[in-house]
């Protein structure tokens, strides 16, 4: 058999350009709904023209083949997570969880710190579960519901929500990303997060700071009504601080270091369960059922679990927060995150990813350029590879000798791979944390991204702080914490 050949960068660009014009038409073309199929589509068109370059510089299919299979397999639990947690959302819906949630906060939250208040619980959360994805599909939908009903814009809640769900989620220990990144870096976990907070603090900092001074800027002589929407979801749900055990027991089995899926899981059949208990007149409405209050129940938690459920009360504003999809409803996001699985898995088949890659650190000469060249390659592969886990290890991969030659320590590329890597994901609607949050939240990315701005600074400060030449440790350097 021949040696394939090596591709060129026109050869590496022409898919990623076909991808752009085809993401940028249907934006145009079919706006919000872009994302229901039109980008999936895309995804797949871009993939089949890097496989017709990749079969043309002498790769088989089988090839191509198993890169796709490996790609998909590497964001297999991601979809599997979120599966589960389109289930949780709609038991915690039909228990009462997430409504009693919505309640108290309503009874405590004040608008004016109300952003503040939820970025910094986010980041208890998360901080505390090592997950983004779990503090988002918990506290962040309760959190996402005040907001609302204070007449605040749910792309900046969603904003301070994501901003503090991922300081959580890069600076935990439990946190998968915050363990991959020193791992191809080839460093440990905590000397990588002792050096993350050198460019972390500051820019949650900055964020904080904002989302403060944001809150006084709030009008709140248009706020809606809470005393209204309070008695409608105290006539609508049998409201028992007993609820909160749910939650609390799933956050518990996540610092406990439980598997995301099986404690996610357990949440989700405990709301069916309490659901049963406590809400009789909620089963009844979502099942349609007087007569029979055995296959009621069994309708109504099923139907929470697996489908589309919206609750009524006598408050129209209310009904809005008051529906879920289900596990059916994050089938299309899965169609998504495959389609930029694929795409991913055929461009890494035949190195065009990789020739990118080697281009941009010809022309990495400095510090500052280096890691400025690290971080845009992270950035490049989430929106190419579609995936966060992608972002960190195959620039991990291919930066760690340059970094070793060069005579920085490896904490530097593990932080850069986490600042501009595992923050930026949720900033691409067709990468997995990006289709991920938006579909959990019900808001677009487009919405909610300019307003992320822990996720936007981060790269911006270990950039700036790479030129700047602040505490940059070299291999002959002694360590300075």
């Amino acid at each position: 058999m021949k040696e394939p050949k090596r591709p060129t960068l026109i050869h590496a660009f022409i898919p990623i350009f076909v991808l752009v014009v085809l993401l940028a038409i249907n934006v145009i073309v079919f706006g919000s709904g872009a994302t229901d199929g039109p980008n999936q589509i895309a995804l797949v068109l871009a993939a089949s023209v890097a496989g017709i370059i990749s079969w043309r510089l002498g790769h088989s299919w089988e090839e191509i083949e198993v890169s796709i299979v490996k790609s998909i397999s590497s964001a297999m639990g991601a979809m599997l997570i979120l599966l589960v947690i389109g289930s949780l959302s709609g038991a915690w819906l039909l228990s009462g969880i997430v409504p009693a949630m919505i309640y108290y906060g309503l009874k405590i939250m004040n608008p004016t710190f109300f952003l503040f208040a939820a970025c910094v619980v986010c980041c208890i959360v998360s901080l505390a579960t090592g997950s983004s994805w779990s503090t988002i599909a918990t506290v962040g939908i309760a959190l996402l519901g005040i907001g609302k009903t204070l007449g605040i814009h749910e792309g900046v809640i969603a904003g301070a929500l994501i901003s503090g769900a991922y300081f959580g989620d890069k600076m935990s220990p439990l946190s998968d990303t915050t363990n991959l990144a020193p791992a191809m870096a080839g460093t440990d976990l905590f000397t990588h997060i002792r050096y993350m907070v050198i460019t972390t603090v500051p820019t949650l900092t900055i964020t904080l700071i904002i989302f403060f001074v944001w809150g006084f800027t709030l009008d709140t002589a248009g706020v809606v009504n809470t005393d209204a929407v309070l008695t409608s979801i105290d006539n609508a749900f049998n409201l028992n601080p007993i609820l909160f055990l749910v939650p609390a027991l799933v956050l518990f089995m996540i610092v406990r270091k439980v598997p995301a899926i099986p404690a996610l899981l357990v949440g989700s059949i405990l709301g069916g369960i309490f659901a049963i208990i406590f809400q009789p007149q909620i089963i009844a409405q979502v099942s349609g059922i007087t007569d029979d209050p055995i296959k009621s129940a069994f309708l109504a938690v099923m139907k929470s679990l697996a489908l589309s459920i919206s609750i009524q009360t006598d408050n129209t504003m209310i009904n809005e927060l008051l529906s879920s999809g289900g596990m059916a409803g994050m089938l299309n996001t899965i169609w998504l995150i495959l389609g930029a699985m694929i795409f991913g898995g055929v461009m890494e088949s035949c190195g065009l990813l990789k020739r990118i890659v080697e281009e941009i650190i010809k022309w990495a000469h400095s510090t500052g350029s280096l890691v400025a060249s690290t971080a845009v390659t992270s950035i490049f592969f989430n929106l190419t590879a579609g995936d966060q886990y992608m972002a960190i290890a195959v620039p991990g991969r291919m930066f760690a000798d340059t970094y070793r030659k060069r005579g920085y320590k490896p904490e530097l590329l593990s932080r850069t791979l986490e600042d501009a890597g595992t923050v930026t994901s949720v900033l691409v609607p067709w990468n997995t944390c990006g289709a991920t949050q938006s579909k959990v939240l019900g808001i677009s990315t487009w919405t909610y991204a300019p307003y992320c701005f822990f996720c936007i600074i981060s790269p911006m400060m270990t950039v700036l702080m790479a030129y700047l030449n602040y505490k940059i440790r070299r291999l002959d350097d002694a360590p300075t914490e």
